[in-house]
């Protein structure tokens, strides 16, 4: 059983191939299967939601409110987050807010 790539627009791995495309079920985003093939280079690139490269000590805004596991805080849409640092692993994205300390996926965040 073939591996379909995570979608490049959203990040999400919930994709799959129709009609010589590869297709995202969560966002409906397109492209071709020959875009699909990604070296190990590009994999180490963090993109946010609009596709712009992140870096350690950038500003990110949240895009919509996130709600915490295992707790009643809400992380409210329009949050500016200051000094990210860039982890390996499920959660891209490792920040400190007024709310605490938090791990967050980069499709949730756009650039400052």
């Amino acid at each position: 059983m073939t591996q379909t790539p995570a979608c490049p627009q959203c990040g999400m791995e919930n994709t799959y191939q129709y009609s010589g495309n590869v297709v995202c079920a969560d966002c409906g985003h397109e492209w071709p299967v020959s875009e699909s093939a990604v070296t190990e280079e590009d994999t180490s690139i963090i993109r946010d939601s609009n596709g712009n490269i992140l870096a350690d000590g950038d500003s990110v805004v949240l895009i919509k409110d996130l709600k915490v596991k295992g707790s009643s805080i809400t992380l409210k849409m329009g949050t500016k987050v200051k000094s990210i640092r860039l982890v390996d692993g499920d959660h891209e994205v490792d920040c400190k807010t007024d709310m605490g300390q938090f791990m967050l996926k980069a499709c949730f965040l756009k650039k400052a």
